[in-house]
């Protein structure tokens, strides 16, 4: 029968390398290691790794096992930390993922009444995925995902908590304010500074550029939004938004939110879960105040 142990050592050796690398790890000798890879071999009937000199590659039965291990293992270290919890009285951990770069000072009045109302539940936030948002919830590495464009798969639920308009933020008294909105043209002459987000995610490209075959003259990425806005602000280019943001950021900093075309691009945030993990109070309770919160962007 395939074990755990199994698996953690198809996943351990291609981590570390080598099968001495992955004994180490396993707190397992060598020779101990190499009797259970040849038994678990024996077993399934095939070879797992191949000899190439000193090097181990994978079968095409190897890697399969090791795409079941980066889906098991995580879920049982999950349950175990989990539990773990639970015998000591304590509710854990609630991860959260964030795929809005501008959503952090919207967090953060989550965040805040969402700590006070569950002093057992710590939290904890993370932005860069090994497998993305998505992958990053079916492995067990976040519990929540904040998204704009949620993707949906069996096994996901995501849940809309507030409504928001993309706009395009410019330093105040430029000249593409005079109008009621900018058409995609208008930014051929610009400097567009964005998120280091592919392109393909972007919604003023995606929504608002692309479908017009328009280009700004240059793009620029930067990761932070207090720095991005003060670019705006200092002249050095334009970017894209949510108003609520921008209106924020507009009290103590010369910059103005100007629509993205006559009808302006209007998006929403998503909270994303384990089905599995709905019911689960204290995931359930940031999805209302997060739901509550939606007065905070909109204002």
């Amino acid at each position: 029968m395939l074990e755990r142990i199994h698996l953690a050592i198809v996943r351990e050796v291609d981590r570390r390398g080598s099968l001495t690398a992955a004994a180490e790890v396993l707190c397992l000798t060598q020779s101990a290691l190499s009797h259970t890879v040849k038994k678990m071999e024996q077993m399934l009937g095939t070879a797992v790794w191949r000899r190439e000199g000193r090097n181990l590659r994978l079968t095409q039965a190897g890697e399969y096992l090791l795409s079941v291990a980066n889906r098991v293992l995580p879920q049982l270290e999950h349950a175990q930390a989990r539990l773990a919890q639970y015998a000591q009285g304590e509710r854990g951990t609630l991860r959260i993922g964030m795929e809005c770069h501008p959503c952090y000072q919207w967090l953060l009045k989550v965040v805040s009444p969402y700590l006070a109302q569950w002093p057992d539940v710590d939290v904890d936030v993370k932005q860069k995925f090994q497998f993305g948002g998505i992958g990053a919830l079916f492995v067990y590495d976040i519990d929540i995902l904040v998204t704009p464009d949620p993707l949906h798969r069996a096994g996901l639920r995501f849940e809309p908590v507030f409504d928001y308009e993309q706009v395009l933020v410019v330093q105040r008294g430029h000249a593409l304010t005079r109008g009621t909105h900018v058409e995609p043209a208008q930014l051929a002459g610009e400097v567009l500074i964005t998120y280091p987000v592919d392109i393909d995610r972007l919604d003023v490209y995606r929504q608002f550029l692309v479908p017009a075959g328009v280009r700004p003259k240059r793009h620029k990425t930067i990761e932070t939004t207090d720095i991005m806005v003060q670019m705006v602000a200092s002249g050095r280019g334009v970017a894209a938004l949510p108003r609520w943001l921008v209106q924020e950021y507009a009290d103590k900093m010369s910059i103005e939110p100007v629509r993205l075309g006559r009808d302006g691009i209007a998006k929403q945030i998503f909270v994303g879960m384990r089905e599995a993990d709905a019911d689960t109070d204290y995931l359930a309770a940031f999805v209302a105040l997060a739901r509550h919160s939606a007065r905070y962007a909109a204002a």
